[in-house]
């Protein structure tokens, strides 16, 4: 049987990894030890964010716009944190996240301006798991899987985008995070409190960060050795 590769190995080959997600923080929570692990090993990463968030929090003081424009700013500073070159985010309403025409053609145009090797995104078939999974996190997920293969790829899909200069582009690799049955695994031991830093930076999200620090550090102390986060990977042609 043919040992999997090791993330080293893959990474090795690549240049460019987008996280393609529903919401500011969903980087972080889902893959951020990845992320820093890939800027470390020399990887360009960007973060596509297909909502603002604008439904993420309980505070009536703010309108949705002023979240909106929060929780972006705080995507930032948090991607930064990991060694983010880009943040966009294309203000998609928050909670109600479909994979229509507009939103795989607005996927696919980024995907063809950045032209990815690895795309990192959510689980788009779990429906629950500790918790119920968010729509949006499910839509992202069938989103990336459409614009990916075959859109991106394909000149006969989204002619417009032809239109504006984009040509097709073929993205070798997606990870969906906490995917079912996962077969890649990051040693995000290193980069542990990293991720806990970056994360900090969601301050709408995290009401008492000192008893967050903890719930991390339980977390940590809880796991096996070495602490991981876990894809399921697909490779394509």
């Amino acid at each position: 049987m043919t040992e999997k590769p090791t993330f080293e190995e893959i990474v090795a080959k690549y240049s460019r990894a987008l996280v393609l997600v529903a919401h500011p923080d969903d980087p972080e929570f889902f893959c951020g030890g990845t992320v820093a692990r890939l800027t470390q090993a020399g990887l360009t990463v960007h973060y596509l964010l297909l909502t603002s968030g604008d439904k993420g929090s309980d505070d009536r003081a703010l309108s949705d716009a002023e979240l909106a424009a929060i929780r972006v700013v705080e995507q930032e500073q948090a991607a930064r944190v990991l060694g983010v070159e880009k943040v966009t985010c294309l203000n998609y309403p928050d909670g109600f996240l479909q994979p229509s025409y507009e939103v795989v053609r607005d996927a696919v145009r980024k995907i063809r301006e950045f032209k990815p090797d690895i795309v990192l995104t959510t689980d788009p078939h779990t429906l629950y798991s500790r918790g119920v999974s968010h729509h949006d996190h499910r839509a992202a997920g069938i989103v990336v899987l459409d614009a990916v293969f075959p859109a991106a790829r394909n000149h006969r899909y989204f002619p417009e985008l032809l239109a504006e200069g984009l040509e097709p582009h073929v993205v070798r690799e997606i990870w969906i995070s906490r995917g079912q049955d996962p077969d890649l695994e990051v040693d995000i031991s290193a980069v542990f409190d990293l991720r806990t830093e970056a994360l900090l930076h969601h301050k709408t999200q995290i009401r008492n960060p000192e008893e967050f620090v903890k719930r991390m550090e339980n977390y940590r102390r809880a796991q096996p050795e070495p602490v991981t986060e876990r894809f399921r990977r697909l490779t394509l042609g």
